[in-house]
């Protein structure tokens, strides 16, 4: 579930919300914190992959012409 914030500016893109969740899970795992690696290198080791598929398939549905009658995956 996307964690929302009253003080924190809204972000208008497409799949903001998984967005923010999966930039949330991979700033939280030890991997970045105890490991100091990028989050760009914990997410090709596999962490948050439910987020990471979920924020792809919420992009490819901007794409797909039925999500004009279906709406957007994702929140």
């Amino acid at each position: 579930m996307p964690k929302y914030y009253e003080e924190k500016e809204e972000d208008g893109r497409a799949c903001a919300g998984v967005r923010e969740d999966l930039r949330q899970c991979l700033l939280e795992t030890s991997c970045v914190i105890q490991e100091g690696k990028s989050p760009r290198q914990c997410l090709k080791e596999g962490h948050c992959r439910s987020l990471q598929v979920s924020f792809f398939e919420c992009k490819r549905s901007m794409l797909d012409g039925r999500a004009r009658f279906r709406g957007r995956k994702g929140y």
